[in-house]
């Protein structure tokens, strides 16, 4: 298992490298000079000189690009040319509100779809199989501003159940912090739970065609022990995989919800930023982003050998 993980480990480099020379270059991929780009129209010279300096693009490329990666390496990821506040203290500002919305809405997908799927998988002609594949189907069509605006019309506008827009601090209370974000949670999750739903009943529908299945079934075992013991453990793997993904890509792909309920999270300050032009907050955004999905996807590998003991031999 040690060999396995490591291995693992070493195959995250290289992703890790390329990505750190993407971000470094992208500031060298904007069309024209990028302090003029940056400054805009109606900047002086002397804001374009200063800009230039601040974002050394006066050093040869090969010399910014190894002063960068030392800065990066010590969590050193410059100053917002628009509020002049580091980086790294804008970041660990919006990452509670994120974090916390993506674990509230992996938490409903997964509580909600894993048992939809198992079910309608075992019944596959029964209402709740159908019933599964008809919100599936609506999950995956429905954009997530149509639900959000829907769900914030009827329980926020229409019974008052939920503030409307707000987001209330962990050090406030998990309680109002919870309440605060269930409205976007469930909105975000309606997709989710149609694409783990539909894993997990597809998973579940190959693993009950195998043989040990049918001698469990012949053997006199309930089917509560059928599913729990031997049927989910062994379709966990796909499971597994698209929960870490989903979760990864929660917390870079929530622009649209946080821009609709004002939550001050990272989706947030990743569209202001690119609104802004302001690059140093958006190379590291996109390097963290990129961080977190190669150490999910390295937990998801560890995850396997859990529940899968083939895989570790």
């Amino acid at each position: 298992m040690i060999a396995y993980v490591l291995g693992r480990l070493l195959a995250a480099i290289p992703v890790l490298s390329a990505v750190a020379a993407f971000v470094f270059l992208l500031l060298s991929l904007v069309p024209g000079d990028p302090a003029v780009v940056i400054a805009g129209d109606l900047a002086t010279p002397e804001q374009v000189e200063a800009i230039r300096r601040s974002l050394a693009l006066d050093r040869p490329l090969v010399e910014r690009f190894v002063t960068w990666l030392g800065h990066m390496l010590t969590g050193d990821f410059g100053n917002s040319l628009f509020s002049g506040i580091a980086v790294s203290e804008l970041i660990v500002q919006r990452i509670e509100p994120t974090l916390v919305l993506a674990l509230m809405t992996i938490v409903i997908a997964v509580t909600v779809a894993v048992p939809l799927g198992l079910v309608s998988a075992y019944h596959p002609t029964g209402i709740v199989a159908r019933l599964t594949m008809a919100g599936a189907v609506l999950g995956f069509s429905l954009p997530v501003f149509v639900v959000a605006f829907g769900l914030v019309y009827v329980f926020a506008l229409g019974l008052g159940w939920f503030p409307v827009q707000s987001y209330v601090p962990l050090s406030e209370g998990l309680a109002g912090t919870l309440h605060s974000l269930v409205l976007p949670a469930v909105a975000v999750s309606f997709l989710y739970i149609a694409l783990i739903a539909r894993v997990t009943r597809a998973a579940v529908l190959e693993v009950l065609r195998e043989d040990y299945v049918r001698t469990a079934h012949a053997k006199g075992l309930a089917a509560r022990l059928i599913l729990t013991r031997h049927v989910l453990r062994n379709a966990a793997v796909p499971v597994i995989t698209i929960i870490g993904i989903g979760f990864a890509a929660l917390l870079g792909g929530v622009v649209v919800t946080e821009t609709v309920f004002s939550i001050p999270g990272l989706g947030r300050l990743t569209a202001d930023s690119i609104l802004r032009r302001d690059y140093p907050v958006v190379q590291a955004l996109i390097l963290l982003f990129s961080t977190v999905y190669v150490a999910v996807n390295l937990a998801v590998d560890i995850a396997y050998v859990l529940v899968d003991p083939r895989i570790r031999y």
